[in-house]
């Protein structure tokens, strides 16, 4: 097809071909279901971030485990405000891991020292390669996780583009499962596209 359907550009499909899938799950059979009675850790206390805005969309603060989206225009103000809370967090001792991908550790510092983000335990990755940011966050075992932004991030087992469904969909997956397994923070930047949804343009996935 050379017109999408949906948004009636042409020129905008693009094929992504995925290797199959022929290996079994580590994972099957090894997480069984838990009686709702018998889960513990209801009346946790939200870690607030000393946002009040933040904190009022986050329903009061940040839980362990919680996945949170951050999307909007290139530009707005997204990176800004998780420096902000990076900060804030940063006050309480709270160990922060922030991954950009489309920035150096340079411009990253600039923005923190003209927020006055100066101290605690920060850490700063430019990094793009899933594996690679697993790694760090394996030897870090940081309490929050900033991936700045999705769409920049690959993995290496695709031989997809970063920023593609595909590449988008495993790597959030794979974040999303460690942040529920080890009870992390996880906050993933999504650029908002020039038809207002967050992720890439009109995609044909192939097989």
């Amino acid at each position: 097809m050379g017109r999408c359907p949906e948004c009636l550009e042409w020129g905008t499909l693009q094929e992504e071909v995925l290797a199959p899938r022929t290996a079994v799950s580590s994972r099957a059979g090894q997480v069984a279901p838990v009686r709702l009675q018998e889960i513990t850790g209801s009346s946790w206390t939200r870690q607030t971030t000393n946002i009040s805005e933040l904190d009022r969309v986050l329903g009061g603060g940040l839980v362990p485990g919680g996945v949170v989206l951050v999307g909007g225009d290139p530009g707005i103000g997204k990176s800004t405000l998780l420096m902000q809370l990076a900060g804030q967090l940063a006050k309480r001792d709270t160990s922060v891991l922030y991954v950009s991908g489309e920035e150096s550790h340079q411009q990253i510092k600039l923005r923190a020292d003209r927020l006055q983000v100066t101290e605690g335990p920060i850490f700063i990755a430019a990094e793009t390669e899933l594996d690679a940011i697993n790694a760090q966050l394996l030897a870090l075992q940081p309490q929050v996780v900033i991936i700045d932004s999705i769409q920049t991030v690959y993995s290496a087992n695709l031989t997809s583009a970063p920023g593609t469904v595909g590449q988008i969909r495993e790597s959030a997956g794979r974040l999303i499962r460690y942040a529920k397994e080890s009870g992390t923070v996880l906050f993933l930047v999504g650029h908002v596209t020039k038809d207002g949804s967050i992720g890439p343009d009109c995609r044909v996935t192939g097989s």
